[in-house]
Order: structure tokens, then C-alpha cells, then sequence
């Protein structure tokens, strides 16, 4: 059944991808009509420089989400976005301490919880063991070959839809079942919680990685809002401190538009 619409103390989505074949835009437009927030996070790779400067690609769809962003920022929703590895080009502006309309751009933000910890909020490509060793054209290859999937994706849940089977998403499956991809996140994460200690952060918030989770690192709570090329999720704080992976199914993939939620509940 569909989820009426909530009201959120903050939001967290990152790694929309915006001008590429791969994002969701449709899902996303959905998923910003139906809930709101006081305080809205865009939390690295919105746009998508990297596929751009390839080839121009910007449909109506891409368009409709910078707009929604865009009003929401003009009816009191705090938008605060962080630069991340695809969209880099934006820390340009970061000397000049601009902002675009009511946005707020920043390479990272410390986050006050309603439980009263403080979080780091940060993309996350700084802990990627690839752009630390400098290796940014593995980078390169490596988001070449998931475009490459995002697309035979695009296909395969073409043919589902039509013999009536819901979204699959193969690049997710890939990375769930190969051991190298696991101990890549594993590191990732274990980095971001080593960072988050030495700093005295209570927590992070981040994406880079495409997946979504939450849960305790070394006494550091780690909560990934995943993305909007796959898996269409957001992490969402209530006003009570509870946190939340809101994953949304898109009503285009399906014939009923419904969210499916994992709870965490406050900590302390």
C-alpha cells in the first residue's frame, strides 16, 4: 500500500547522479513530493560531472529535481550540499564562499542530531582507498564498467516489468555476492569510523559507497543514505531522534508506489 506523506527533522540523499543514463530522476521527484523536511542534505555526487563531460546528457526528468530542490529551499527546508567526487568541479566556488539561491555548499558539515550528537556529514570519497593512493583512473575505468551494467540493468528490468517481476537490480547483486567488493566496503567503513574517532565525532552520515546502512562502528554510529541509481534510498531523522534508511520503490518500475522502511532506534 502506498506510505502517506511524512514530515521529517532532516533528510540525507546522496549520489543521484544526475546527467546519466543511470539516475532515477522520476523516483526521486516522487520521493520529494511525498516527504518533506526542515532540513535537506544533498550529500555528494548530485550531478554527475564525470558522465557529462563525456557526453551531454539532460533530460526534462533531471531538470524537474533540481527544481523541487529549489522550491523546497525557498519554503524554509535548509539545503545544504556536500561536494563530492563526481560533482568536484563545484569546490571552484568553495573560495569565494558562494551559495546557489538558499543552498549552502560545503566540502563536509557537522551535524547536530535531535539526540544531541553531533554527526559528520561528509561524501565520503575521501576514504575511498582508490582517491587516497592516487588512482583516480581506476576510478574512471571502474565507473565506466558500472555505467556498462546500470544500462544491461536498464534492459533486463525492461523484460521483468513486462512479465509482470519487480525491479532487480544486478550491479547491487554483483556487489553483495563478490568477496573483493565486500572487503572494499569494509574498509571504507572501517576508515570513515577510525576518522570519526580521532575527531570526537559521535557519528557519519554519507553515501560514495551506493550502499545503504546503519550501524555501529568502534562506538561510532555509521549510516549510509545509499543512492539514486540502484537502490533509491534516503536516510531520514525523525523529530524524536529516531533514524531511518527510507527506501522508495518507484511507482514507474511497479504498478503500486510503496516505501519500505529499516528502523534504528535512538542510541543512549
Amino acid at each position: 500500500m502506498k506510505r502517506p506523506n511524512a514530515k521529517y527533522r532532516s533528510i540525507f540523499i546522496s549520489d543521484i547522479h544526475l546527467g546519466s543514463k543511470g539516475c532515477q530522476a522520476e523516483a526521486l521527484c516522487e520521493f520529494l513530493k511525498a516527504n518533506t523536511c526542515e532540513k535537506l542534505y544533498l550529500v555528494g555526487d548530485i550531478i554527475d560531472g564525470w558522465q557529462l563531460r563525456k557526453k551531454w546528457f539532460w533530460p526534462q526528468a533531471h531538470t524537474n529535481v533540481v527544481r523541487r530542490i529549489l522550491t523546497a529551499s525557498k519554503r524554509n527546508t535548509e539545503v545544504i550540499y556536500i561536494i563530492g567526487n563526481h560533482d568536484e568541479f563545484l569546490r571552484t566556488f568553495l573560495q569565494f564562499h558562494v551559495s546557489f539561491g538558499h543552498i549552502a555548499i560545503k566540502n563536509q558539515h557537522t551535524h547536530t542530531g535531535a539526540d544531541g550528537k553531533t554527526y559528520l556529514v561528509v561524501h565520503g570519497d575521501m576514504f575511498d582507498g582508490l582517491m587516497r593512493a592516487n588512482r583516480k583512473w581506476l576510478m574512471f575505468l571502474g565507473d565506466s564498467i558500472y555505467n556498462s551494467l546500470l544500462w544491461a540493468n536498464i534492459k533486463l528490468n525492461s523484460i521483468r516489468r513486462r512479465i509482470g517481476l519487480p525491479y532487480w537490480s544486478l550491479s547491487k547483486a554483483l556487489k553483495t555476492r563478490t568477496k573483493r567488493t565486500l572487503t572494499y566496503i569494509d574498509n571504507f567503513e572501517e576508515h570513515v569510523a577510525d576518522y570519526c574517532l580521532r575527531k570526537g565525532y559521535d557519528g557519519v552520515i554519507c553515501g560514495h559507497i551506493h550502499v545503504a546502512e546503519m550501524r555501529d562502528i568502534k562506538g561510532i554510529r555509521y549510516m549510509n543514505d545509499g543512492d539514486w541509481v540502484e537502490s533509491c534510498t534516503a536516510l531520514a531523522e525523525h523529530h524524536d531522534g529516531r533514524w531511518e534508511i527510507v527506501e522508495h520503490q518507484p511507482s514507474i518500475m511497479v504498478k503500486e508506489t510503496h516505501t519500505r522502511l529499516t528502523a534504528l532506534e535512538p542510541v543512549g
